[in-house]
């Protein structure tokens, strides 16, 4: 017997599943990995990290550490993991990822009532359904979604940045730092490449000549919808060449800011400095951090080795570009997440319009939580709009149309403070304080995790 149907193993359907089962629901979890594979997953466990392997920011004076400490208050199973494979970052959560999808993969298989099923869903079913299939919903599943919304998707790309090998990093050109805490007697957490003035301009001249990948074309069954015409690339997550191309100093305000960071090899001000994050608990590779790109393979090595402290780097993967899917949310649905037509399909996580790990999260646990809420005939719950899990979900379900494209957690979308604090340093934990004050008040008024079996 199967109470809900979820589509897609990735964070949102991972967390979405755990919740439902959790609430007692008997969960049937689809995922078509293996068998059938994307342009840019690597392995068939669920909740893949395809991208970077940090889920941003801990404190909860900035809008993902907000959201990370809701989610803690919500008891996210997905969150439980990720903090279990936690790697040094700065103040950031990151993850080895292949011990992170390992774990949950594990998890969710020992669940008593969940079921993983290997298999590509390429219709809506009419049962029971949350559709969390991510930003590479197959090309029949897009298609299906797009004449039952009776509306075409829209789209953009995103990107990955590249992973090298530690060994092949020269470490006698490069320094530890996390930004401001050198000076606190801390080493650390990132591996920092610094670059000089002439050294900057030399690689972002060659940057801009590069050769590029010809952009693929998207899926012919699947054409651009509402927001054709308008951006191809998602502006949190820019190829670093289309950033260079606006301005010759903008990757010195971008992923190669040098704010906060001293060179204590020769106590100077580098010009420029790419960040590397380790990537796994081996300590053995790190990442390009914002180093995301569309240059050929062949380019990437010969451009990227032009940073001194990777002039022989091993590159163990190369940055690439992938079709963002995501549907016009805004007309189809509620900030419960429910489809406005059908009180039992649900749409969580990116294929929704929600942008980020952490996003991606919250967004599979309100779809959970709601599945089993609508299943047990009680209402579905809108989480409050002081909290960032509420303003999040219904800023997708809100926005103007026209103008809508995936979002991320940010403070923008909170409602203002009664009293509006001068340092953004302050303004963060009055936001903060506020939210989880409600989200506490909330949890309460609806025994939200008294209803776990």
């Amino acid at each position: 017997m199967t109470d809900l149907i979820v589509v897609g193993g990735g964070l949102a359907g991972c967390e979405a599943a755990w919740q439902a089962a959790h609430r007692g629901l008997k969960v049937s979890l689809y995922e078509m990995r293996p068998g059938v594979s994307t342009e840019v997953h690597t392995t068939g466990d669920l909740a893949e990290l395809v991208c970077s392997n940090s889920l941003g920011a801990v404190q909860r004076n900035t809008p993902a550490g907000l959201l990370k400490h809701e989610l803690q208050l919500l008891n996210s199973f997905v969150i439980q993991c990720a903090e279990e494979n936690a790697l040094p970052a700065g103040k950031a959560l990151a993850v080895d990822r292949e011990r992170f999808s390992a774990m949950v993969t594990e998890r969710l298989s020992n669940h008593p009532n969940i079921t993983i099923i290997r298999q590509e869903i390429k219709k809506i079913p009419e049962s029971p359904v949350i559709i969390s299939t991510g930003p590479l919903t197959s090309a029949s599943l897009s298609l299906e979604i797009s004449h039952f919304l009776g509306e075409e998707f829209v789209f953009f790309y995103d990107a990955i940045a590249p992973i090298v090998t530690l060994e092949s990093i020269d470490l006698s050109k490069a320094f530890r730092g996390s930004r401001y805490e050198q000076d606190n007697g801390s080493e650390g957490d990132y591996l920092n490449c610094p670059l000089t003035e002439s050294q900057y301009f030399d690689f972002l001249n060659e940057l801009l000549n590069a050769e590029q990948i010809e952009m693929r074309k998207i899926d012919s069954n699947v054409r651009e919808g509402v927001n054709a015409g308008r951006k191809r690339y998602f502006e949190a997550c820019l190829p670093i060449e289309v950033l260079a191309a606006r301005d010759p100093k903008a990757l010195t305000y971008g992923p190669l800011r040098p704010v906060g960071l001293r060179n204590p090899n020769d106590n100077s001000h580098p010009y420029a400095v790419l960040q590397l994050r380790q990537d796994n608990l081996a300590n053995t590779l790190y990442n390009l951090v914002g180093f995301q790109t569309n240059l050929k393979f062949a380019e990437q090595e010969r451009v990227f080795r032009m940073i001194p402290a990777l002039a022989h780097a091993e590159f163990m993967r190369f940055g690439q570009m992938h079709r963002n899917t995501f549907i016009a949310s805004p007309k189809f649905l509620l900030p419960t997440l429910q489809y406005k037509n059908r009180n039992d399909l649900f749409f969580a996580g990116q294929v929704a319009g929600i942008e980020g790990y952490t996003g991606n999260i919250a967004s599979g646990l309100i779809a959970g939580i709601n599945a089993s809420r609508v299943l047990r005939g009680d209402e579905p719950l809108t989480f409050p709009a002081d909290t960032m899990i509420g303003a999040l979900h219904q800023y997708i379900s809100s926005a103007d149309i026209e103008h809508f494209q995936p979002m991320k957690a940010i403070f923008g979308l909170l409602p203002p403070l009664e009293h509006r604090p001068q340092s953004r340093k302050d303004k963060g934990f009055a936001y903060s304080k506020r939210a989880l004050r409600s989200l506490r008040n909330f949890i309460s008024e609806n025994h939200l995790n008294g209803d776990l079996v």
